[in-house]
């Protein structure tokens, strides 16, 4: 009996010393949550390059923020809009965000590569000296479709990462250093000129010159086409889906 007693003392003992726990977490609030090492980068991450912010500014209509270079082509135009979420915004009201650079500075994340964690702020600059990170991107996997199909895999895919400048033919630009390259050697030129962009698509007419080739570019091109295309499916079905992304743009 004495036994049987003591035990149940015990029992009520514990019992009670857990009821006192559980009262002090809830009446301190829930102790703060690490986010995994990943999550980190991906929160301070440019929406537009996708790398660790560089030199960051933010739009005040909206709030989003990017790299100062990453904006710079929206600020050229008359009535910029945010890349994210289309607001207009007035460029004069893109203040650089400090915050985000003190949160750079103080946070730290695993490089993709050799994963020594590294502080944001410096995680591009030793990303491109990693010798990890360089020989994945050495080894990255050539093209196979994502699910298995009948379809040859095609060889003479046409160019469309690099483009000539219609106006000078400089040659070797992507879509952003062909803007800047405009926006720099070309930005009085009344010519007429095709859209070398525009030009290498299925549906594009390389007839066709744009009477202000700059701002087409800047309003038209902010993603890659290559981005959106399955090439495992045909040509016809790729011009169909092209074709209906180009109506719904107009």
């Amino acid at each position: 009996m004495m036994a049987m007693f003591r035990s149940f003392v015990s029992a009520s003992t514990q019992f009670r010393q857990q009821q006192q726990q559980q009262q002090q977490q809830s009446s301190s609030g829930p102790g703060p949550l690490a986010a995994p090492p990943e999550a980190v980068e991906s929160q301070f991450s440019c929406p537009i390059c996708l790398e660790v912010y560089h030199k960051p500014v933010s739009i005040a209509s909206c709030g989003h923020t990017f790299c100062g270079e990453c904006l710079q082509p929206c600020l050229q135009v008359a009535s910029p809009l945010c890349p994210l979420c289309r607001v207009p915004f007035d460029p004069k009201k893109v203040e650089r965000s400090s915050n985000v650079e003190k949160q750079l500075a103080s946070y730290k994340a695993p490089c993709r590569g050799c994963t020594k964690k590294v502080s944001l702020v410096k995680m591009r600059s030793h990303i491109s000296s990693c010798s990890k990170v360089q020989e994945q991107i050495a080894n990255c996997p050539k093209f196979v479709p994502v699910v298995p199909t009948s379809q040859p895999i095609p060889s003479n895919i046409p160019n469309r990462s690099t483009f000539v400048c219609p106006f000078c033919g400089a040659r070797n630009l992507d879509q952003q250093e062909l803007v800047k390259h405009c926006m720099e050697n070309h930005r009085n030129d009344p010519n007429k000129v095709v859209c070398p962009v525009c030009s290498a698509m299925p549906w594009g007419d390389p007839t066709y010159k744009s009477s202000n080739f700059l701002q087409h570019l800047l309003h038209r091109h902010k993603f890659s086409y290559d981005t959106f295309v399955d090439y495992s499916i045909d040509e016809e079905a790729a011009l169909q889906a092209a074709l209906a992304l180009s109506l719904a743009e107009n």
